[in-house]
């Protein structure tokens, strides 16, 4: 239910406060420039000690570097979730 929902993340019964919170973290590392807010990484630092900040970080930042480099390559979609939802974000849904 989460992955269908992850596009509507912000406003889901599927997440909790703290998923929600990880989430705009991830968002924030992706976009560009990658700028997260002073007040999101203290609110981050109230559920997580820096080893575990960090293992979030490197994890969000992995999936950024294999997303950039399969485009860098045009690497497609190799079938292995054939008939499983890869929902969009509804905001590029609408050209945003």
């Amino acid at each position: 239910a989460q992955v269908m929902a992850v596009g509507r993340y912000q406003d889901s019964a599927e997440f909790d406060a703290l998923e929600r919170l990880v989430l705009d973290y991830a968002v924030a590392l992706t976009e560009t420039p990658s700028n997260p807010s002073d007040g999101l990484v203290s609110a981050l630092r109230e559920h997580f000690d820096d080893r575990q900040l960090v293992e979030l970080t490197a994890a969000i930042a992995w999936e950024n570097f294999r997303a950039r480099f399969n485009r860098g390559f045009d690497v497609e979609a190799q079938g292995f979730s054939e008939g499983v939802a890869c929902p969009i974000p509804e905001h590029r849904l609408a050209g945003g």
